[in-house]
């Protein structure tokens, strides 16, 4: 299988706990909580070691939290390669009101990085040899310029290795004038891409095809939620509309999805395949609580699934 480096620059151990009630000014009993490595990239990392696919997690880490970061991905037998700063790496809390279902998310700022920082990042992925895919996946911290993602492309193109970018607003934007290989934006960031304020379903792959017209990306995946997704290329457009199931959690179901459509071409699949693949693992996703992302058998069973459906 070919080798699969994913980058986030914006890691976070994700500390997930619940309680009867959130109330303010009271404390809180919790259960004791649940600890998980997470980030756009290391979650793509993580939903691909669920199915047995290699891959190396790069990022930044820092402090004592940095230290514990990699002891939960070593645990999950992802391989790290870590570029070291002096900020701490962040954490983010995750609180499950039992009595109505309900989800609290905190999300913690970064600190802001130092130029040597994230030169340090492009010179360490400069060096690495073999790979074949770079999936960039998240937001930049600040410090980090919004050009970076097309420095990165740069740097694949040099390796001959294809650069998948999930991110959005001025970060996508610069990653499309150097040129990638795939992106995956959701309606509202095709819409802004494409200089439109708000884009229709059926205007998607007209948008899309805009885009690799204009050789920023040679693919383009749209996620619209339960609505459908489509994949679209310069010759060929698929689209398919995910299986109904009960969602628990959307925490991760897009870095699923692209960690499914990077497994596919990992196994030389069709186009058609890397989408089915790509809403399968996005879907399986969602049946899970909290940051645990797609389970394996339920991959395997939603692809059966609209494989039948589809007759694929």
């Amino acid at each position: 299988m070919n080798k699969i480096i994913t980058v986030t620059l914006n890691p976070a151990i994700d500390k997930t706990t619940s309680t009867d009630k959130v109330v303010p000014e009271k404390k809180l009993r919790c259960v004791h909580p649940t600890y998980e490595p997470g980030g756009g990239g290391i979650n793509v990392s993580r939903a691909l070691s669920h199915v047995g696919c290699e891959s190396i997690a790069m990022y930044f880490s820092g402090g004592f939290n940095g230290n514990f970061f990699k002891k939960l991905l070593t645990e999950e037998k992802i391989q790290s390669l870590i570029v070291p700063v002096k900020t701490h790496t962040r954490t983010n809390i995750i609180v499950v009101e039992k009595s109505t279902g309900l989800q609290y998310r905190f999300g913690m700022e970064s600190q802001p990085l130092r130029e040597r920082d994230w030169k340090l990042f492009l010179k360490r992925l400069e060096k690495q040899s073999g790979y074949e895919y770079v999936v960039a996946s998240g937001s930049l911290p600040e410090g980090v310029p919004p050009d970076f993602f097309g420095r990165m492309s740069y740097i694949a193109k040099k390796a001959n290795a294809k650069l998948i970018v999930d991110t959005s607003r001025e970060a996508l934007q610069h990653a499309l004038e150097e040129g990638v290989y795939m992106i995956k934006p959701n309606l509202n960031e095709l819409s802004l891409l494409y200089g439109k304020e708000e884009l229709k379903p059926d205007e998607a792959e007209e948008a899309a095809r805009s885009i690799i017209s204009k050789k920023g990306s040679e693919v383009v995946v749209v996620s619209m939620g339960k609505e459908a997704s489509i994949l679209v290329t310069g010759e060929e457009n698929y689209k398919i509309v995910p299986p109904t199931v009960t969602v628990k959690s959307t925490v991760g179901a897009g870095d699923s999805m692209v960690a499914g459509m990077v497994y596919a071409l990992s196994l030389g699949l069709k186009w058609r395949d890397v989408l089915l693949y790509g809403v399968a693992f996005g879907t399986a996703a969602t049946m899970n609580n909290g940051t645990a992302l797609c389970k394996k058998e339920d991959v395997e069973k939603l692809i059966m699934q609209m494989q039948n459906e589809n007759k694929m």
